[in-house]
């Protein structure tokens, strides 16, 4: 197995050695590849995402991804590099679970995965302006809904989940949003064994609120994803603590949903644990090793359970460094 590390900006360079050190204690034999992409690299190079950082993931096939600093501002030839790479390597759909961990800021009782179409929508930054007018186009495909629709409902049958909530706003956006409902719908009529409802985007961004814990499954467009599952990370214990895996036919990309948190990198407490989540989804989903996905996620839970974690989680906290080793060493006591 390969696998091309990318470690992007700020706490990327701290939390995705960690990850992949755990990769390497259930995968002794794992090959790495490494290479560069980020806001960083911009401004050394001026590409975001160069083409050999591309060449090599597309050689690989499985991808970890760190974190990317992108400015809040208009930067001549600067695009996202996580969202070029998603759209280049055609990680069609980006999944987030959200689950109760024993922490006094995780809701109890949720269990729920957001499932969100990754290539298209307003997300993917098409933008025109003139100075006084500014457009950005809002483009749903019919191809690209019925793909990620597929995909959400064989993630579904093969993790055991019941019911699949369609996202939209489709009362406003008939054609746009209308058209992702509709591909969702359809692709739904081959899945007799699921439970399918719908919902407005609004609505559930309440629901998601009140009561987490009454989702299964959502299948939602890229903004309304984005936004809802950043959402929903915040009744996991953080995002900090938010893994996600970007999937496609021939690539997945496993990617810690925090940004780069430039304000604490360097100092060695940036939270690792949604960078080794994420590593457990690349080997469940993409590599069909649920058991060695299994071993990771059981020594996460253990180690919080010891009231071991990072100040961001609890006070006061150990290092990154710190939090690795623990994790690492439940792991291999699993394997004695």
């Amino acid at each position: 197995m390969k696998l091309c590390v990318i470690p992007g900006d700020g706490i990327g360079h701290e939390v995705v050695p960690v990850a992949v050190g755990v990769l390497q204690a259930v995968l002794p034999g794992l090959q790495l590849v490494f290479a560069d992409a980020g806001w960083e690299e911009f401004c050394r190079n001026g590409k975001a995402l160069p083409e050999r950082t591309l060449v090599a993931a597309r050689e690989c096939g499985a991808v970890f991804f760190g974190a990317v600093s992108s400015p809040m501002q208009l930067v001549e030839g600067y695009r996202s590099p996580i969202v070029q790479l998603r759209r280049e390597l055609g990680c069609h759909a980006n999944i987030r679970p959200t689950l109760s961990l024993p922490l006094a800021s995780s809701r109890s009782g949720i269990d729920l995965i957001i499932v969100r179409e990754n290539t298209e929508d307003l997300y993917v930054g098409d933008e025109q302006s003139d100075g006084e007018v500014a457009v950005a186009i809002k483009r749903i495909t019919r191809k690209a809904s019925l793909r990620v629709a597929r995909s959400a409902f064989e993630l579904a049958r093969n993790a055991g989940r019941q019911r699949i909530t369609i996202i939209h706003k489709a009362n406003i956006l008939p054609r746009t949003d209308g058209l992702f409902r509709d591909c969702a719908r359809e692709v739904a009529r081959e899945f007799t064994d699921i439970a399918v409802d719908e919902m407005l985007v609004d609505t559930a961004a309440l629901r998601l609120a009140q009561a987490p814990e009454s989702f299964d499954m959502l299948l939602a467009p890229n903004l309304y994803g984005d936004i809802l599952s950043d959402l929903a990370a915040a009744f996991g214990g953080g995002l900090g603590l938010a893994p996600s895996l970007n999937l496609g036919v021939a690539a997945a990309i496993a990617e810690p949903v925090h940004g780069s948190a430039p304000d604490i990198a360097g100092q060695g407490i940036a939270n690792p644990l949604a960078a080794i989540l994420s590593a457990a989804m690349l080997l469940r989903v993409w590599w069909q090793r649920p058991e060695l996905a299994l071993r990771i996620e059981q020594a996460v839970h253990a180690t919080l359970l010891d009231g071991i974690a990072t100040p961001d989680v609890m006070s006061p906290g150990v290092t990154t460094q710190h939090l690795a080793r623990v994790v690492i060493e439940r792991i291999r006591q699993q394997q004695e």
